[in-house]
């Protein structure tokens, strides 16, 4: 693109932020970060993530729970017609995929925050599950198939009847459980996408 300034700054002054029908009004750009959030470069908000606060994270820490820096670029939201996700950009640090391998040999659990943190781990993998540093544009599609290797839950949003994402929140949880979680939330009416509600899928 040829602009007649830096991209953020032409961002910032004419951009704004998708925004889903529930929502009733513009929220500032501040509303859409999470408190992960350090590197520019999403399409949308990584939702997953926008339920934690500083907070948060320092009760889980004086819990035992490790928090590993994963950077991603959230594409739009999962096409909802059977389409495969966009291609989505990642950087899974030397650190983190040590701390992955750790956890799991320690027999932890890894938990993803967001689909996109399960593209990142998983085209990180070796068929084994072991995690390697990784750097680039990730095209993984992930169903029950092919199932995941690093990944033993997740933290997510709520997504749309044909959502591609669904295969992978299957893969994740499988079928009995996903399908009684949703039933779960239509009948409470929880909320979709951005400003929505999360579920964590935990399966024994």
């Amino acid at each position: 693109l040829t602009l007649p300034a830096q991209l953020l700054s032409y961002l910032a002054l004419h951009g704004r932020a998708i925004r889903y029908g529930y929502v009733d009004r513009d929220w500032p750009i501040e509303a859409y970060q999470t408190v992960f959030a350090t590197v520019p470069g999403s399409s949308e908000m990584p939702s997953a993530a926008r339920p934690f606060t500083a907070e948060v994270v320092a009760r889980l820490a004086g819990r035992g729970v490790l928090v590993a820096p994963i950077t991603l670029h959230t594409g739009v939201a999962s096409p909802e017609a059977h389409e495969a996700p966009y291609a989505e950009r990642f950087h899974v640090p030397a650190a983190t995929a040590r701390l992955v391998g750790h956890v799991r040999a320690d027999g932890g659990r890894v938990i993803a925050v967001g689909t996109t943190v399960v593209r990142a781990l998983e085209s990180a993998a070796d068929p084994d599950g072991t995690v390697h540093e990784a750097d680039g544009w990730t095209e993984l599609v992930i169903t029950p198939e092919r199932g995941v290797r690093a990944v033993a839950g997740l933290l997510t949003g709520w997504h749309e009847p044909r959502a591609s994402h669904l295969h992978m929140l299957a893969a994740v949880a499988g079928l009995p459980l996903l399908a009684h979680c949703y039933r779960e939330a239509v009948h409470h009416h929880y909320l979709w996408h951005e400003f929505g509600d999360v579920n964590l899928l935990l399966p024994e």
